[in-house]
């Protein structure tokens, strides 16, 4: 299994693409199942931007995303997990006998494509390249990801209680999250940055929840080292708040690579996988993380990493046909 030199390993047995919390923890259990594996990653992930994590155990007191992410990159490399910096930009299968190195590649194997025209080969193939937000880019905001300014009302939405709130967003996607926040929080305000129409039904319901809508762009966050004060509309104004949530919709799934091997993907564009093994509709490719169908925690994409690499330990151990994702899942 895992040589001595990893820098000797031609074909991995194991590559994972995307170097985020769900691929993170693959590495780790297939490095711990003695596996030669190769993670590649962009970092520019969800887990790079986020300053806290509130809502995972044993951090009651949140944790960051490169807290994690160093963490686990650390824990990985105790078991000669070899990370590569770079962004895949094709993958494509080669027959079995195309390799070198490594075990036998009866099976094929798997040539990931970096920028820059370095190739990865493997025998097995995880995807756990995530979700990109869509999010301003306004200079102030990456200070305050996940410590005042947030994106997930299951994660987050705890940080509003007693605080005045605001949901910067556009059209529909705003609005609904404005609701999804009321359990928490009656002091919102709802504001229309992108300036799209909102359904007569939403701007109803805002209404009847006595949540007040702004339709005016945002010039400016207002924060200090992570700490949100307000912000400043194009026209002046200035709105004072504690908190911010974001609601933009059109985020970017990142399953390009899973569609150029041919698996199948939801409407939404995630990958879909067999809920026990985390297998796509491809042999030998996993999927893991928000780049899945799942409910997008921090937590659930740990789950999700460490089922995909029991059964791609099985399936280069076991030898079996493992069940695909199923249709219509």
């Amino acid at each position: 299994m895992r040589q001595k030199e990893a820098s000797a390993v031609r074909v991995y047995e194991c590559a994972i693409i995307g170097g985020g919390i769900a691929g993170l923890q693959a590495a780790i259990q297939l490095g711990r199942y003695r596996h030669t594996v190769v993670v590649v990653d962009a970092g520019d992930g969800r887990s790079s931007l986020c300053r806290g994590y509130h809502n995972l155990l044993g951090f009651p007191e949140g944790v960051s995303g490169e807290t994690l992410r160093r963490a686990g990159r650390e824990q990985a490399s105790r078991y000669g997990v070899t990370f590569i910096g770079g962004v895949a930009t094709a993958v494509r299968r080669e027959p079995a006998g195309g390799g070198t190195g490594g075990r036998p590649d009866e099976d094929g194997q798997f040539v990931v494509s970096l920028e820059g025209g370095a190739e990865v080969r493997a025998l097995r193939l995880l995807i756990a390249t995530g979700v990109k937000d869509r999010i301003p880019d306004w200079p102030e905001l990456k200070q305050c990801l996940g410590i005042t300014v947030f994106i997930c009302p299951d994660c987050d939405g705890w940080e509003t209680i007693g605080r005045r709130t605001l949901v910067l967003g556009a059209g529909d996607a705003g609005a609904e999250l404005a609701l999804e926040l009321t359990p928490w929080t009656r002091d919102i305000v709802y504001v229309n940055h992108e300036l799209k129409a909102l359904d007569p039904a939403a701007a109803v319901r805002l209404r009847e929840a006595g949540i007040p809508m702004i339709e005016t762009p945002v010039a400016k966050l207002l924060a200090d080292e992570g700490r949100l004060r307000g912000v400043r509309l194009a026209d002046g104004t200035e709105l004072q708040a504690e908190r911010a949530f974001l609601g933009f919709g059109g985020n970017e799934v990142r399953s390009s690579l899973a569609a150029m091997l041919g698996a199948r993907l939801a409407s939404s564009r995630h990958i879909e996988v067999d809920p026990r093994t985390k297998l796509t509709s491809v042999p030998h490719v996993w999927a893991a993380g928000d780049v899945t169908v799942h409910s997008e925690q921090t937590a659930i994409a740990m789950g999700d990493g460490l089922q995909a690499a029991i059964w791609m330990h099985k399936s280069l151990t076991l030898r079996e046909p493992l069940p695909l994702a199923p249709r219509g899942s």
